[in-house]
């Protein structure tokens, strides 16, 4: 059974996700159109848009629920010790591996998305060919799916350490012997005194991706 900080930090992350996903389908519906964007001979004016708060709160909601389950579970391959594989583990590694190849795609996407979505005016001399940069229709939306696949892998990555499913002896820790009640049916063993005894103690920027703006032709 799952103990109740498990469902604490599970609900936590599964709230943060789903508010970084429906922030992320909220500005996709709100992103600046290119029929929207006024285009002169020399510059680009862009309207204000909502995308611009939205895309960086889904961005910011994302990022916490990644630092919270990093936390909380830490690194696996920080722990000490041979470790014996099984099919637990090997999921278990999956899901933090894939996890955060989709936070990092869903933060950055969701970034750069939000920064083309401000209030500004550009100079579009220097491309010679007049060209205007917005998001591409879908950059928003996908965004929200990854944070939606990021936040789940990663709960599922946490319930698998937590839950014990990976015993400590995945992890290379000792291996305990059972406590072996009852009477005994052979002859008792009792260890030879040594002589003569031992007395020796032990030892002790905003960055855009290439793919996420597409271009509105002036002529």
């Amino acid at each position: 059974m799952v103990e109740r900080k498990a469902k604490v930090i599970c609900s936590v992350v599964g709230f943060l996700g789903l508010l970084s996903a429906a922030l992320g389908f909220a500005a996709e519906a709100k992103k600046i159109k290119a029929s929207q964007i006024r285009i002169t001979t020399s510059s680009c004016t862009y309207p204000s848009s909502p995308a611009l708060g939205l895309g960086f709160t889904a961005a910011l909601a994302l990022l916490v629920a990644q630092i919270i389950i990093s936390t909380t579970t830490g690194c696996f391959c920080c722990r000490r010790g041979p470790y014996q594989a099984n099919s637990n583990r090997t999921l278990a590694v999956i899901c933090f591996v894939v996890s955060w190849i989709t936070f990092v795609n869903a933060f950055l996407m969701l970034l750069s998305g939000a920064a083309l979505n401000a209030h500004r005016e550009e100079d579009n001399t220097y491309l010679g060919t007049y060209a205007c940069f917005y998001v591409k229709p879908g950059i928003f939306a996908g965004a929200a799916v990854l944070s939606l696949a990021t936040v789940v892998l990663g709960i599922g990555y946490y319930l698998l350490l937590d839950s014990g499913k990976i015993s400590n002896n995945s992890w290379g820790g000792p291996a305990t012997a059972p406590n072996q009640g009852g009477i005994a049916m052979a002859h008792p063993q009792v260890p030879a005194p040594q002589y003569p005894p031992s007395n020796a103690d032990p030892s002790a920027p905003v960055f855009v991706h290439e793919d996420t703006y597409m271009r509105r032709q002036f002529s």
